[in-house]
Parts: structure tokens; C-alpha cells; sequence
């Protein structure tokens, strides 16, 4: 089989590692990275055993690129390589704001481009199993926390955190937002390092979901609550629990008997397994798992969030 050529465009903290995951896998050719940072790009280039590339020498020599640069870069960096067909993973916040995100959308289906959005929490062993069992949620509870980072500080923490979960419920719950509630606090930068919000579905799904970036431990947890059924996700150690409500059967009190415990989850790299989906869809002609529409998704309900957060 021909090897798929493939770039990194961006290769700070996160496109790093695309640029290590691609150099690795088979079928793949990492032709070049590129950077406006010259000495990153070369450092990581003969790191990973490619070389450095200019972005506009690339569309007449790879079958798809990884765009990592900073979110305000996304639609100048990806939008050439939209409008020439070319598959285009675009790692989270899809763009700088929805109406970008539509543009990017727009120019994937007139050139007839592949795009994905690397919501990389959906690629999560534990999220991946966990979701089929979730199929009616009534209340949901999200954890995200972190400690301070030294990236990211430009945009607020819904937009940097939580929208990994909001990207997450509208996966799990197809239904409408029909409220949202919510609050911030800037503590140590100027912008949001700590929210909460609290959204209402049209199914009657209530989700409470917490971000930030300014605690003492680090927490990646979410817990689904269904009529018949319990589902606890743990993001970071990539654990997931089940407890079921056996209709038939009372125990020796005459209550209900509930069952389950721990399910067996293969560790794996989320970012390893997202990359894998994204070179998988651009074999096959298929759609990503996490689409520029689903991408868009996100980032209108953030920006949702933030503005209700703001008023």
C-alpha cells in the first residue's frame, strides 16, 4: 500500500506529538513539519526523522496535513488546503470564533476536503466503550481541573477546557440546548480560569459541568445518570464503571438489587487514536470520527457558554 504523505503544520506543545505519532505509524510518510518558530521546526524535524517544510510548498505534495498552530492561525493556515481538496485535521477550538468555523466548514464542502476536528476526549479507550451504554442520560456530571498551565493563558478556560466536554455531551445527548447558566471567575490571568455551567436539554437531560485551571489537583471525571443505570468515566486514568438496576430480583431488605463494578479498558493513546481515524478516513473516503460540522458544534455552544458567563 502507498504510504499516505502527511505534515504537521505547527509543532508546539501539542503538534509535537502529532509530529511523533505520524513519524511512527505504518502507512504513513511524515514528509515535513513547519513552524514560524525555525528552530522549533528543525529541532523536531530531526527529531522525528522528516525535514523542514514551508506551508505553501505542501499542497502539491502530501494527501492530507494536521494543522496545531494557534487557534487565530486556524482558517489562514487550513483554508488553502480546503479549497484544494486536501485532507485537513484542525485540532480544537476548530476556529477563533463560529463564523470562522463556518468558513472553514464551507470551504471543506466546496473543495470537496476532508475535515476533522481533534476533540481528542472522544478518542479516550474508556470514553469509547463507555458510550454505547449510554443511551438516555438525565443528569450529567463533568470534572475537568487542572493546575495552572503555562500555555493557552489567551482564551479563557471554557474554551481551552471545557469544551472538550461540551463536544463530549452533545455526542452523548442528541437533543437541543435549551438553557444554559453560567459563571466564571479570572483569578490569575484576565480571562476565565474557573467555570461552571449548567445546561438544560429539550430531552429533559440536565449536564453541570466544571472547568479549571487553577487547582491544586488534576481531575478528568465524568458520571452519567440514567433511570436504570450509572456511568462513571475517569479521562486521565482511563477507567470506566457501570452499575446496572436488575429489574427483576430484591435483596434480603427488599430493595432493588443493583449490579456492577470496574470494566476491562485497553489503555491507549487518545491522540494515537485519533490521528489512526483520521488517516483510516482518509483511506477509506469515509467521515472522521469528530467532523468540522461536530467541531463547529463545540464551539457554538462554548461560545454560548462564555457570552452567558459574560452577561
Amino acid at each position: 500500500m502507498t504510504k499516505l504523505r502527511i505534515a504537521v503544520i505547527g509543532v508546539g506543545h501539542l503538534g509535537q506529538h502529532h509530529a511523533r505519532l505520524l513519524a511512527s505509524m505504518d502507512g504513513v510518510q511524515l514528509i515535513g513539519v513547519c513552524d514560524t518558530n525555525q528552530a522549533r521546526a528543525e529541532e523536531i524535524a530531526a527529531k522525528f526523522g522528516t525535514q523542514v517544510v514551508e506551508s505553501r510548498d505542501l499542497l502539491s505534495r502530501v494527501n492530507a496535513v494536521t494543522v496545531a498552530v494557534p487557534t487565530v492561525a486556524h482558517v489562514d493556515v487550513a483554508m488553502p488546503f480546503l479549497d484544494a481538496g486536501v485532507p485537513t485535521l484542525i485540532e480544537k477550538p476548530i476556529a477563533p470564533s463560529v463564523e470562522d468555523a463556518d468558513r472553514l466548514v464551507a470551504a471543506a464542502e466546496r473543495g470537496g476536503a476532508l475535515l476533522a476536528t481533534g476533540h481528542t476526549e472522544r478518542f479516550n479507550p474508556a470514553v469509547a466503550k463507555a458510550l454505547p451504554l449510554i443511551s438516555d442520560p438525565r443528569f450529567i456530571e463533568i470534572h475537568r481541573l487542572g493546575t495552572f498551565p503555562e500555555r493557552s493563558l489567551d482564551i479563557d478556560v471554557i474554551f481551552d477546557l471545557m469544551i472538550h466536554d461540551l463536544d463530549l455531551l452533545l455526542s452523548v445527548v442528541k437533543s437541543e440546548v435549551t438553557h444554559v447558566e453560567a459563571v466564571g471567575v479570572n483569578v490569575l490571568t484576565p480571562k476565565a480560569d474557573i467555570a461552571n455551567a449548567r445546561l438544560r436539554f429539550a430531552s429533559g437531560c440536565i449536564a453541570n459541568v466544571t472547568a479549571s485551571r487553577i487547582s491544586r489537583e488534576r481531575v478528568r471525571k465524568a458520571r452519567f445518570f440514567q433511570r436504570d443505570s450509572y456511568v462513571s468515566i475517569d479521562y486521565a486514568a482511563q477507567e470506566l464503571e457501570v452499575f446496572r438496576l436488575m429489574k427483576d430480583g430484591m435483596n434480603a431488605g427488599g430493595r432493588p438489587i443493583v449490579q456492577g463494578g470496574r470494566l476491562e479498558v485497553l489503555n491507549e493513546e487518545p491522540l494515537r487514536r485519533e490521528l489512526e481515524d483520521f488517516i483510516d478516513a482518509v483511506r477509506s473516503r469515509r467521515a472522521p470520527g469528530v467532523t468540522g460540522r461536530d467541531g463547529r458544534a463545540a464551539l457554538a455552544l462554548a461560545t454560548r457558554v462564555a457570552e452567558t458567563m459574560e452577561s
